[in-house]
């Protein structure tokens, strides 16, 4: 389940995602209704009714026709209430949905909640349909952008695995006391493989930089630092000492980083980010 919020005219409206369809919170948008109404008040209307019946029969194939002509027989009449929860139950449908927890209330398949929308004001709907199609815009170039930086880590990878090209090499080699000397923890080993310097002798180094040596790490160094990180388990569990470690993994972030910083790869990975070279 994935939760997000928009703003519709100052009103925060959750959206959540189960499965692969979005619901829109419609508690969340009746406090944008002025007076002291109810979702059971839209429910209720007749109109309402006849509009979630057509949409329900041509989206949800395990319909209940016979509930719903129950209900349908009783819209709009004076004594006629019904939540939720009872038409959930009595016609099996699939656009309505209560939940209880931190995103709790109740929630509608878009094309409801526009509709429910409609019934706070047409600004409101007019408001709730813009922001909705904002939300979906930027998650689809949201996912466009990971899938293509997806594509372009695989691509490098393989040119990791495959690269034999003996050229300058990238970080230095470590000499012999360098890979002796105790660290006090796996990540500054890691730092030490890669950057040639624990976190501290960073600082040190770099006392008006914000954050850590990281934070300023470039996505080839980060690219490698991640692959180091699972090959570093791997050593623990084949039992190997912290110097020895070191010295293989030193050796895998030289491979890798001389891979990576090769024209063709670095040219893709440049692609992909929208860096200019």
């Amino acid at each position: 389940m994935k939760n997000r919020t928009i703003t519709v005219k100052d009103t925060e409206v959750a959206v959540t995602t189960v499965g692969q369809q979005d619901y829109i919170s419609l508690t969340d948008m009746l406090k944008a209704k002025e007076g002291d109404v109810f979702i059971g008040d839209w429910l209720r209307n007749r109109n309402t009714v006849e509009f979630l019946g057509i949409w329900e029969s041509v989206h949800n194939p395990d319909f209940n026709y016979g509930g719903f002509a129950t209900i349908r027989s009783e819209a709009g009449l004076n004594r006629f209430r019904i939540s939720v929860k009872d038409w959930v139950e009595q016609t099996n449908a699939i656009g309505l949905r209560a939940s209880a927890g931190r995103y709790g209330g109740t929630y509608a398949h878009p094309d409801i909640a526009f509709e429910f929308g409609m019934w706070i004001s047409p600004e409101f709907k007019v408001y709730l349909v813009k922001e909705f199609r904002r939300l979906k815009e930027a998650e689809s170039g949201m996912a466009s952008l990971e899938w293509n930086l997806q594509r372009t880590l695989a691509k490098v990878n393989y040119r990791i695995h495959t690269d034999a090209i003996k050229e300058h090499l990238i970080p230095p080699v470590l000499g012999r006391d360098q890979t002796n000397r105790i660290y006090s923890s796996e990540a500054d080993l890691l730092n030490m493989a890669l950057f040639g310097m624990t976190a501290a002798e960073w600082r040190n180094a770099n006392p008006t930089l914000p954050g850590n040596m990281r934070d300023h790490a470039t996505l080839e160094q980060l690219v490698v630092l991640s692959n180091m990180e699972s090959i570093n388990a791997l050593l623990i569990r084949q039992g190997l000492d912290a110097p020895e470690r070191l010295r293989q993994l030193n050796g895998v972030a030289i491979t890798q980083m001389r891979s990576l910083l090769s024209a063709p790869v670095k040219h893709a990975i440049d692609k992909a980010t929208g860096k200019k070279r």
